[in-house]
């Protein structure tokens, strides 16, 4: 089993920055990829950065591709998620979650963290 738990969340403008984290802890020894999805009210969850435990190897979603950066650091079950050039439509619960599969379809992801809230005013 692993844990995840979010945290970093919070209110900004549009065109600020915030800086997501993830603890991880558990049994990790079987993650592949690890991934940041979002979920807006009344939207259904989406898919927004995913890198892979070894390697590092990173894929983003298009919304997102040059604004945000997700990384990791293994030794201390990490993961992060850089946010910059922020939209008013990123606003939304950021969740990290991971997957024995390298794949960005959310039912691969078996463990998710409880969210943090990201809102961007105009």
């Amino acid at each position: 089993q692993v844990q995840l738990e979010e945290s970093g969340g919070g209110l900004v403008q549009a065109g600020g920055s915030l800086r997501l984290s993830c603890a991880a802890s558990g049994r990790t020894f079987n993650v592949h990829s690890m991934a940041w999805f979002r979920q807006a009210p009344g939207k259904e969850r989406e898919f927004v950065a995913r890198i892979t435990r070894s390697g590092g190897i990173t894929y983003y979603a298009d919304s997102v591709k040059g604004r945000f950066t997700i990384s990791r650091d293994n030794a201390e079950n990490m993961m992060y998620l850089q946010m910059n050039s922020l939209k008013p439509e990123d606003t939304a619960v950021y969740y990290c979650a991971t997957s024995p599969l390298q794949t960005t379809f959310r039912t691969a992801y078996d463990y998710w963290g409880q969210g943090t809230q990201v809102t961007v005013s105009s």
